[in-house]
């Protein structure tokens, strides 16, 4: 089982993010957390690295629904979101499969939630031009 959904898209870096970001939303999330890998990979230890940032991603009505299930469930929310420049200059959008995620958790009512947030986050990546 794969840990992720991923799509090459058609946009430069910053189109791609704000596809991204207007997706999210379109399908119930919000973006609560941005990581700019780039600048803090700068910042931190000098390292020059390509564009890459790290969007969390939530949707609140889900999240509720896990967390009255799993009081620790927060430890893996929210949904990362990933956008990337490539060396080749292509752009890559990558979201986590949270039910591969949360599979080491028996509880067959948060694999349902879980489920329900892939399906969107699938058709978030794929609505990506």
């Amino acid at each position: 089982m794969s840990y992720h959904f991923s799509k090459t898209v058609g946009l430069p870096f910053d189109k791609a993010v704000a596809a991204t970001t207007a997706a999210l939303k379109n399908h119930g999330f919000g973006v609560l957390t941005q990581i700019d890998v780039k600048q803090t990979l700068n910042d931190k230890i000098g390292v020059d690295f390509r564009p890459y940032l790290i969007l969390g991603a939530c949707n609140p009505k889900l999240a509720y629904e896990a967390l009255n299930l799993e009081d620790k469930i927060g430890t893996m929310l929210p949904c990362n979101v990933v956008v990337q420049q490539r060396a080749d200059g292509r752009v890559d959008v990558s979201a986590v499969d949270p039910v591969a995620s949360m599979s080491a958790i028996e509880n067959p009512k948060l694999g349902a939630v879980a489920g329900k947030v892939r399906e969107l986050l699938k058709q978030v990546v794929a609505e990506i031009a």
